[in-house]
């Protein structure tokens, strides 16, 4: 009996302290100011603020700054953490916070979205330059994650497909493009940084492109989807990444134009047909759209080239003279003028030069970003299927 009275006098006693930590909770959660980041002000300048009294230093990183760049956060009496950073231009950037060295999302902005194998915050900036991927008062499109097979890879993989506004609802048949992320992305990377969907639907609501499907796929050939490894494929190297060369452009012809053409109400021929890609995935253009020439009618490499300074130029020059005779109708070519694949792109430029292959070149500001993919898909879509 007395053993009893002990064992339930100390759960009451236990029952109490736990009761008393959570009002304690509860009481320093009432107790943490309210705190609003990101702040855009009049002039497009951004505040920035976390709340993170036991941090000793935080940092933030922004798609504004350089790559490894970062700007000190001041602490507040209150806890709160800010700073305040010059107005940006109109456009949608990303950020994270580095709360004592540690990557971090912004835990009061409800946006956020993933860049290969890591999760940031979204910023907009409103104003006329960045409306074209805003998500504005037009009618939109549907977003589908399809998951197919591929023999050639020898999985079941993972695709985003965009059907324009009135897909569901009619019964007409649409032109395609199938639309390459570039390295460390998956088939995420069009839609959640680079606003595709948005963009299509903003430029089709204007009349500026013409209606059309686009097929964002994973570009990563050892992957089934969203940086998910095979079964038996463990981590990538240079010395392991050339086993699979040209399988993914392979699987592209092969295995993922077949099946959009059979479940979806695609055209079926080489004008209806456009590729376009970003760093790796334009280097995959560049690489089907060569090794099966008479595929795609329209070609678009962004931020992309030769890489391969050593590559026979006489055999390439020859594959683009083959691709040349297939007559596409346009090949297009974006990139920044602080790009890194600068010398790459000269490089593509020298060989369409050489064989007069008929072509447009678009040389923007900055470097290797989304904000210029953005930009480029915006100048590309609307000469497709004319």
């Amino acid at each position: 009996m007395i053993q009893n009275k002990i064992f339930r006098l100390i759960l009451t006693t236990a029952f109490i302290a736990i009761g008393n930590d959570l009002l304690a909770q509860e009481i320093s959660a009432m107790q943490a100011p309210q705190v609003i980041s990101p702040e855009v002000g009049a002039d497009n300048s951004v505040t920035f603020r976390v709340f993170s009294p036991d941090a000793n230093k935080i940092e933030i990183n922004g798609s504004w700054m350089g790559f490894r760049d970062k700007l000190s956060l001041t602490k507040g009496e209150n806890g709160v953490w800010s700073v305040s950073v010059d107005p940006l231009e109109p456009s949608m950037y990303h950020y994270n916070f580095f709360i004592d060295g540690v990557s971090a999302i912004d835990p009061t902005n409800p946006e956020a979205l993933r860049d290969g194998t890591r999760y940031a915050s979204l910023l907009m900036v409103s104003g006329k330059e960045a409306e074209v991927f805003e998500l504005n008062d037009t009618p939109h499109g549907n977003i589908s994650k399809v998951w197919y097979s591929s023999p050639t890879l020898e999985s079941t993989r993972r695709m985003y497909v965009y059907t324009p506004p009135g897909y569901d609802t009619g019964d007409k048949s649409y032109p395609v493009l199938y639309l390459l992320h570039g390295a460390g992305g998956d088939e995420d990377a069009w839609t959640a940084l680079g606003r595709a969907n948005f963009i299509l639907d903003n430029l089709i609501a204007e009349g500026k492109a013409s209606p059309m499907l686009v097929v964002m796929t994973n570009g990563n050939a050892w992957q089934t989807s969203t940086l998910r490894n095979k079964p038996g494929i463990g981590p990538i190297t240079r010395e392991t990444y050339g086993q699979f060369q040209g399988q993914f452009e392979k699987s592209l012809v092969e295995d993922v134009v077949p099946y959009i053409e059979k479940n979806y109400r695609a055209i079926k021929n080489k004008d209806a047909r456009a590729l376009a890609g970003l760093s790796m995935g334009g280097a995959h253009t560049i690489t089907a759209s060569i090794e099966y020439p008479g595929t795609f009618g329209y070609i678009g490499v962004f931020s992309s080239g030769i890489f391969d300074a050593n590559a026979d130029m006489a055999e390439l020059e020859m594959k683009f003279a083959a691709l040349k005779s297939s007559n596409v109708k346009k090949y297009w070519v974006g990139c920044g003028v602080d790009d890194f694949v600068m010398e790459s792109n000269k490089r593509l430029l020298s060989i369409l030069d050489k064989i007069d292959l008929d072509h447009e070149y678009y040389e923007s500001a900055g470097g290797h970003t989304w904000a210029n993919w953005r930009e480029y898909l915006s100048i590309f879509a609307p000469m497709l299927f004319k």
